[in-house]
């Protein structure tokens, strides 16, 4: 069961393949872009080859190209008002109550804390990307990792609350990829030049496209 779905699933050019058991609101997706089954995507963008697996939330978040976002994962997961005398929602969502109209102003807050995502980031399993923390590209956040910061780019983080490890590369092949910016590439060139993202290690890859 579990192969034959994998070989039905058909990513394509021209959008997202949504599992039909996801939940997608007011989100836009470019090229070769995939959401698992029972992710929630809200609000949000995501830039061409990225993709969720399973069991994930995502709200108010742009994400940038060839993102890699492990199942279980929270992307900004829900504020409450810490400052009121109460933290529950009946002061927002009210009408669900019986006390007054919703005050929709509670979410434009929300919506004021996105959560950015470089290009070719790795959000391990059961990740949380907390309000307003931006993570740069080619970053790692490990698995089960609370992101409270920003994270700089090409440095793997881990732990609760998160915490730098190391960088996954030195700072001058940063440098070089940054430059390069290989994620910009056409499909073809990705095509004509896989063999390298195959065979060569970051700091070979760097020097020779640099």
């Amino acid at each position: 069961m579990a192969t034959s779905a994998i070989i039905a699933k058909k990513l394509s050019p021209d959008g997202p393949w949504i599992h039909p058991e996801a939940n997608v609101v007011a989100s836009t997706f470019g090229a070769w872009t995939e959401v698992g089954a029972r992710t929630s995507v809200v609000e949000s963008s995501m830039g061409d080859y990225s993709y969720v697996v399973s069991d994930s939330q995502i709200i108010y978040a742009t994400i940038g190209k060839f993102a890699n976002i492990a199942s279980h994962s929270r992307i900004n997961p829900g504020n409450h008002p810490h400052w009121r005398a109460c933290l529950h929602h009946f002061q927002y969502r009210s009408d669900d109550y019986g006390l007054g109209e919703r005050d929709d102003s509670f979410f434009d807050w929300r919506r004021s804390t996105p959560v950015t995502l470089g290009h070719d980031v790795w959000i391990g399993h059961g990740a949380v990307i907390m309000p307003g923390v931006t993570v740069g590209t080619g970053a790692i956040v490990g698995s089960g990792a609370v992101v409270t910061r920003d994270v700089e780019p090409y440095t793997i983080v881990a732990g609760v609350p998160a915490k730098p490890i190391r960088r996954r590369v030195s700072e001058r092949t940063e440098a070089k990829l940054m430059a390069i910016a290989w994620w910009d590439w056409t499909h073809d060139m990705l095509r004509e030049r896989l063999g390298d993202f195959r065979s060569l290690d970051a700091d070979a890859f760097a020097a020779k496209y640099a």
